[in-house]
């Protein structure tokens, strides 16, 4: 929410620009420093971007939950389990939410992340490549505890064998820290929250969400597991896979019928669509009334990794353009794939034009 100095700022603003702290001070009847003040607040608030004054007219994407560095280990052959396996490893920045958002700011959508790092090393390298990558990290909070790390086993084929999260970082994300974000919130055209949030963080986040169109990630089974009753009406969408929509309704989802019974139970709660990842047939679309099947697209697997991440992200990008939730979802195919065919968990070319080359050619470029 904007005071009303604010307010009057922006108007002036909107005018002119170009006008400078002092015009501005002037025009207001108050001094520069004040006039700095509430520059840097807009800032925060993220209606204004930068320093040259451009007003954000259109809506952008906020994203809380998880940030921490991914360590990969790849076995060079097929791995053998209770043993050793030569390989290779690496290091980079990762966690759901911050991997949404910094494939959302490659798509070229403006995006706030929320979440908890430490005062320590990784957690300095996590924040300035997200920010190069053009995430808004105003609303990163710093914790004396080590930065989150997720360290992944991948075999010679780049599927994921085995993999371990430790988020104690981001379970000092609460409710001061989202309310901290909830000018940003307030402001978005998408809000998105991972299943790495504590239940009161997302129960806060849901109460500020407002009319904002809120999608739910649920991570993992026994993430969705802990955070199953907190699903109702103040979400528009939710996007588990088989397993996590098993858990985050108390059903079983073996067979499609199952799947579809589960999801009927989210949108009696009032979830207005529940976007299903099907594995190798794609996934369903569901709400209310249809479900539509969107086939996933061929790609040659080079890491897993990020997939699921760049998938939301794209979806999020058609809606902030005005597209449908089916073109969303198609677009999140197309950017799964790609990122699947890259040794990156974020692809760093990704961009709208490639994703809609791939869709176009049904085949990788």
């Amino acid at each position: 929410m904007l005071t009303d100095r604010e307010e009057q700022i922006l108007d002036l603003l909107r005018r002119d620009p170009l006008m400078g702290s002092e015009a501005l001070a002037a025009a207001l009847g108050t001094t520069r420093a004040s006039i700095n003040v509430h520059i840097s607040n807009l800032g925060k608030k993220g209606v204004i971007l930068g320093r040259g004054y451009v007003l954000a007219e259109s809506p952008g994407a906020v994203v809380i939950g998880g940030a921490n560095m991914d360590l990969k280990a790849r076995s060079q052959a097929r791995a053998t389990s209770h043993t050793s396996n030569p390989g290779h490893g690496s290091m980079a920045p990762g966690g759901v939410a911050r991997n949404i958002a910094e494939n959302l700011a490659r798509l070229g959508d403006r995006v706030h992340l929320v979440s908890v790092v430490g005062r320590d090393p990784l957690g300095e390298n996590l924040l300035s490549h997200t920010a190069a990558a053009g995430v808004r990290i105003e609303h990163v909070a710093r914790t004396d505890r080590p930065t989150g790390t997720y360290t992944a086993v991948l075999d010679v084929d780049g599927e994921l064998i085995v993999a371990i999260a430790d988020m104690a970082a981001t379970a000092e994300l609460g409710p001061d820290q989202v309310q901290a974000a909830r000018d940003v919130i307030a402001s978005a055209g998408v809000l998105v929250l991972d299943g790495n949030l504590r239940r009161d963080a997302l129960e806060h986040a849901l109460d500020l969400s407002g009319g904002v169109r809120t999608i739910f990630e649920p991570v993992s089974v026994p993430k969705a597991a802990a955070l199953k009753d907190a699903l109702d009406s103040r979400l528009y969408a939710v996007t588990p896979n088989r397993d996590e929509l098993a858990a985050l309704t108390d059903l079983p989802t073996r067979t499609d019928r199952q799947v579809r019974t589960a999801a009927a139970t989210l949108h009696a709660r009032g979830v207005e669509l529940v976007w299903i990842r099907m594995g190798g047939r794609g996934s369903w679309l569901l709400t209310t009334d249809e479900l539509i099947e969107i086939p996933a697209l061929r790609a040659d697997v080079e890491d897993v990794t990020g997939a699921g991440d760049s998938m939301l992200a794209a979806f999020c990008h058609v809606l902030l353009d005005g597209g449908t939730p089916e073109q969303a979802a198609r677009f999140g195919h197309a950017a799964a794939a790609l990122t699947v065919a890259s040794a990156h968990t974020v692809r760093p070319d990704l961009t709208p034009r490639l994703i809609r080359a791939t869709l176009e050619q049904k085949e990788l470029p």
